[in-house]
């Protein structure tokens, strides 16, 4: 099994805007193939260290997540509506 974790901070972290990203990614159940499981969560601390949204995927394999990066749905409906809401983001990927 191979996971991939983002953690995104928007630039305008309103509820309104949260819950826009959050959708985005959620939406993603069942789009992609490769993708087995999706998990979303907004923050809901809002320390000085918070970021917004988390994502956690997972993947069978390696070669799964790196179809999914590229995958006509990720790209076009998920990174193209999230970039431009984007601060930053971090990743954390590993195998268990």
């Amino acid at each position: 099994m191979f996971v991939h974790i983002v953690l995104f901070k928007l630039k305008d972290n309103s509820s309104e805007e949260v819950k826009k990203a959050y959708h985005i990614l959620k939406n993603m159940e069942g789009n992609i193939p490769q993708l087995k499981c999706v998990e979303v969560g907004m923050d809901v601390v809002h320390s000085g260290r918070s970021y917004d949204v988390a994502l956690i995927t997972r993947f069978f394999s390696r070669g799964d997540m790196e179809a999914y990066q590229v995958h006509p749905y990720h790209v076009s409906e998920v990174l193209a509506k999230l970039k431009p809401m984007l601060e930053a983001s971090v990743t954390v990927d590993y195998e268990i």
